[in-house]
């Protein structure tokens, strides 16, 4: 009996070990994300269908006296979950301009090339594709954006072979990814602007600057203020997901009082895992069930997947490989060390892998248009992403293969 217990012990702390093994990996939530749009899609074309479209559209609500806001459960996921995702997003930023790879001059340029050149052609490309529709025109940003957690998850697949300096190049490119992504969601996808909502929201971040000139170094404060924030955002008709990226710029990077202590990074830090392993997740879930029963062979070549596939694969590639090739010739920025044109050109495949923030901007681009483009939009995406991610993986495999023979 003894023996027996040992090993039903030793296989418990086996899948224990390998459990925190997997959530080690640099590559674990580039995987999981992977793992659950696939659950989703299953779940999208099976008798599960009701079900999950049951789940999406669930009214949640919360009310205070006669305050009260309403929504499906999606765009709780979509507004308020995300909301937490560019705060990570937005602290981050913060740090990498403070003392981080961004605090460099000379790192920033080559990256921050590649990413107006990765933003600029695809979506170049999208509205080729949709300038005579008004209303699908309005997805000209969807191919635009980098899933970093799954670039970066492909890119470790390929393990030690790969040079430090093509991880903090793709990284600082997302970094410039996310920037541009947060102004063009500012300025293109708010609703009308209601003048009260706003005030508040000015109201929120003046208080915010008072507690930041004040020294204030415990988070807490900050935390329920940036919730009012986000309340007043999103009755204001501006994105509320921005309330996140506003809150981040007020947290202090370092604390007076205990110079070893950074508030920034112990909120960076916490939330993480709980970002990459929930929150990114539940997104992916929520937004990825494609109903695969009306596929055709013309759904495929509507021009609103088309324009996203194909700013995705071909438009990523040819806007970071063609500006960075460019910018190389005319002495404005030079390759970074251990890293060739090969390589340079496997990520740029790579920041054709769009899925989470797509996803998101064109949840914002078509959700008062109809299932249809919502579908359409989808189909597109995963498309595009799909097709990035092998070839990206492949060319950048045999360009590391050959740098190191």
């Amino acid at each position: 009996m003894k023996k027996k217990h040992a090993n039903s012990n030793g296989q418990s702390n086996g899948f224990s070990d390998a459990l925190k093994s997997f959530f080690q990996l640099e590559s674990a939530s580039g995987i999981l994300l992977m793992a659950i749009a696939v659950i989703a899609i299953i779940a999208a074309n099976t008798p599960l269908s009701t079900l999950y479209d049951n789940f999406n559209q669930l009214l949640v609500a919360v009310q205070i006296g006669t305050f009260q806001i309403s929504k499906p459960l999606i765009l709780w996921v979509n507004d308020g979950l995300m909301a937490i995702f560019f705060f990570l997003v937005g602290l981050e930023l913060k740090r990498e301009v403070m003392e981080g790879e961004l605090s460099k001059p000379e790192q920033v340029v080559m990256p921050g090339i590649a990413a107006v050149g990765g933003m600029a052609i695809p979506a170049g490309i999208y509205v080729a594709f949709n300038y005579n529709d008004p209303q699908a025109i309005n997805g000209w940003a969807i191919p635009a954006a980098t899933d970093i957690a799954f670039a970066l998850g492909i890119l470790t697949l390929l393990g030690p072979k790969v040079p430090i300096q093509l991880k903090l190049f793709l990284t600082s490119l997302a970094i410039f990814d996310d920037i541009g992504a947060i102004i063009i969601i500012a300025l293109f996808y708010t609703d009308k602007i209601s003048v009260v909502a706003l005030i508040s929201a000015i109201i929120c971040l003046t208080f915010l600057l008072f507690l930041n000139r004040r020294k204030t170094m415990t988070t807490s404060p900050y935390i329920f203020v940036g919730v009012i924030l986000w309340v007043s955002l999103l009755k204001s008709g501006v994105h509320a997901t921005l309330a996140g990226v506003l809150l981040a710029m007020f947290i202090p990077i370092k604390d007076i009082h205990h110079p070893d202590r950074s508030p920034l990074k112990e909120l960076e830090h916490n939330l993480h895992g709980v970002v990459a392993f929930a929150i990114l997740p539940i997104f992916a879930f929520a937004n990825a069930g494609v109903a695969l029963s009306g596929v055709t062979i013309d759904s495929l070549l509507h021009q609103v997947p088309l324009g996203i596939a194909l700013g995705l694969f071909l438009g990523k590639p040819i806007g970071i490989f063609g500006f960075c090739w460019v910018a190389v010739k005319l002495k404005l920025a030079q390759l970074p060390k251990n890293m060739n044109w090969g390589s340079l050109f496997g990520v740029s495949f790579l920041c054709g892998i769009g899925f989470t923030m797509s996803l998101f901007i064109a949840s914002l681009a078509f959700e008062q248009t109809g299932d249809n483009f919502l579908f359409q939009d989808k189909l597109g995406i995963l498309m595009g992403s799909i097709l990035s991610g092998i070839v990206g993986y492949l060319v950048l495999r045999q360009a590391l293969n050959k740098e190191i023979n």
